[in-house]
Formats: C-alpha cells, sequence, structure tokens
C-alpha cells in the first residue's frame, strides 16, 4: 500500500517490521533555534529515521537575502527556485541530495517532527515536487510515535548506500509574485494565509521589514489543522473549516502561503486530507512579496 497523505503510528510500524523499501525523516526545527532540530534528533528519533534539516537540506544552500536584499548564488547549479527567508532549493540541488542519502524512486517516504507538523509538511511538498507521490506525514508526530510504546533511537543516523534518485514531473505546482499579483482582484485566485492572526492583520511582524498581508487573502493559522490529541482533525470537520473559510469560493484556486512558504503546508495538506484537492504554494510567500515596495499590501 502506498501512503500519500498522513499514515499512523500503526501503519508505520507495520511498514518498518515489513522490511518495505521505506525511508523516515525527522524535520523538527525551532525557527528561533536552528541548532535545536538537530540536537533533538541526537538525542531521540525513529529507528532508522534521517534528519532533514529545513536551513541545511530543504532551503536553496546559497539563496539567502544579502544585506541589500539581493539573493547571494555561487552559481547556476544553486539558483533557488524561490524568494523569500526559505527559498527552495532547485529541484536538481534536490535530486542530489535525496541520492545522497540513498533515498530512491521506489521508496514510500514517511515524514514527521515535534512541532505539530509545522515543518515535515515542507519534505512532504518537495517530494511531490520532485514527481514522488509515495511520501505521508506521521499523524501525531514524534510524540504519537512515543505515546504508543515504540522503541526510540538516537545518535548519528545510519549511513545508506548513495542512489540515483530521478526526478518526475511536479505533481504540486508551484506559483511565485508575479503568479500571485497578476490574478489579484480578478476573482481566479483565493489567497489564504497561514500566520497567526495579528500578523495576518498588520498588528505585529518579529520577521519581516512590513506588516500586513497580501490584499484579499483569508486567514487560516495552521495550528487550526490540529486536534487537541496532537493529530489532524477529522476529514470531514476540516471540509467543514474550509468550506467556511472559503464561503463558495473555489478549491480549486486557492493559493498557501505564510511568512517564508514552510507552515502554509499544513493547510495545504488539510485541505487535501479533507478531500478538496491539492491547492498550489506560493513559496516565497509573506516575506517574498513584502521585499518589494510596489507590492500591494493590506491591513486590517
Amino acid at each position: 500500500m502506498t501512503y500519500t497523505t498522513l499514515i499512523q503510528v500503526a501503519e508505520l510500524k507495520k511498514l518498518i517490521e515489513s522490511g518495505s523499501p521505506l525511508m523516515v525523516f525527522d524535520c523538527s526545527f525551532d525557527l528561533m533555534n536552528p541548532g535545536w532540530g538537530e540536537s533533538q534528533f541526537l538525542a531521540s528519533h525513529i529507528p532508522g529515521a534521517i534528519h532533514a534539516d529545513l536551513d541545511k537540506n530543504l532551503s536553496a544552500r546559497h539563496g539567502s537575502p544579502g544585506a541589500d536584499g539581493s539573493v547571494i548564488v555561487a552559481g547556476e547549479a544553486d539558483q533557488p527556485a524561490s524568494g523569500g527567508r526559505h527559498p527552495l532549493p532547485n529541484r536538481e540541488r534536490f535530486s542530489m541530495w535525496l541520492s545522497e542519502i540513498g533515498f530512491s524512486n521506489d521508496m514510500q517516504a514517511v515524514v514527521y517532527d515535534r512541532n505539530g507538523a509545522n515543518y515535515c509538511g515542507r519534505l512532504w511538498w518537495m517530494l511531490k515536487w520532485a514527481g514522488h507521490e509515495a511520501v505521508a506525514v506521521l499523524d501525531g508526530g514524534l510524540q504519537a510515535w512515543r505515546a504508543a510504546g515504540n522503541a526510540m533511537g538516537s545518535g548519528e543516523a545510519t549511513n545508506h548506500f548513495q542512489s540515483n534518485f530521478e526526478l518526475k514531473a511536479p505533481l504540486v505546482r508551484l506559483v511565485n509574485a508575479d503568479d500571485v499579483l497578476l490574478q489579484l482582484g480578478t476573482g481566479s485566485q483565493t489567497v489564504v494565509d497561514a500566520r497567526a492572526p495579528a500578523r495576518y492583520r498588520g498588528e505585529v511582524e518579529p520577521l519581516d521589514p512590513v506588516a500586513g498581508h497580501i490584499p484579499g487573502a483569508l486567514n487560516r493559522p495552521f495550528t487550526s489543522n490540529i486536534g487537541a490529541d496532537g493529530k489532524f482533525k477529522p476529514a470531514n470537520q476540516l471540509r467543514e473549516e474550509f468550506s467556511d473559510l472559503l464561503q463558495g469560493r473555489s478549491p480549486d484556486n486557492v493559493v498557501h502561503q505564510c511568512g517564508s512558504g514552510v507552515s502554509a503546508l499544513p493547510n495545504l495538506i488539510a485541505m487535501e486530507v479533507a478531500g478538496l484537492g491539492r491547492g498550489a504554494l506560493y513559496a516565497g510567500s509573506w516575506s517574498d512579496w513584502c521585499s518589494n515596495p510596489q507590492r500591494p499590501v493590506e491591513k486590517n
């Protein structure tokens, strides 16, 4: 069986025991303490898991904005695929990393974190972007695995033989600022902003130089998708909540964004769990949008 959205702890345990081609990724991270994820991984993780670091593995290596707002790129191979504070590495660079760690096209990927699915969705989406459908989020994350009494590992990841991961046609849609700007006010696009309400309204902005949101964007904080048990809410509940948010707007036209393209993904995954299709991602998100003063900004 192939898992493409969520996988439960019991299902993952069965997969591991069956010896099926599988790679498990720990994507734990802390935006304010970038070394935290690796230290947590070394202390405890699902046995056999690989650590996927947001800054080192899931963002462009040389795509960070310079002091003047320019993008510093060492060479063509490192050209980022998006703007923003966490620019996507290009697909070729990403496939090189997958090959280096031994991930191959015949494997099921399972991603998790210990952050309420805030960071593991990035790798879920990137694998779909690379054309790999067999990737699922561990529902409930590491906490659910541990709560079930399963074995834990620690220390460095096990070495894997290098593979040759082959890129396929993208299974997700990536949009940029120009795409979003072109559709503003046309009724053919609904932007969903996953940031906290105060940031969305422009009352506070702790990370980016401009406060506010993309004109017309709807607000659904990414934490809204997770229930009291730490797992994604049931599909029917998610469907009702997104229907209330969209108010008749087509889910096919939804573009997801947040601050830097990471925490938008729980919303995108939740819509898919709800049976509402797979929306587009504006990976540069607010950090990219507000970098150009000519782009319109809305508050409240």
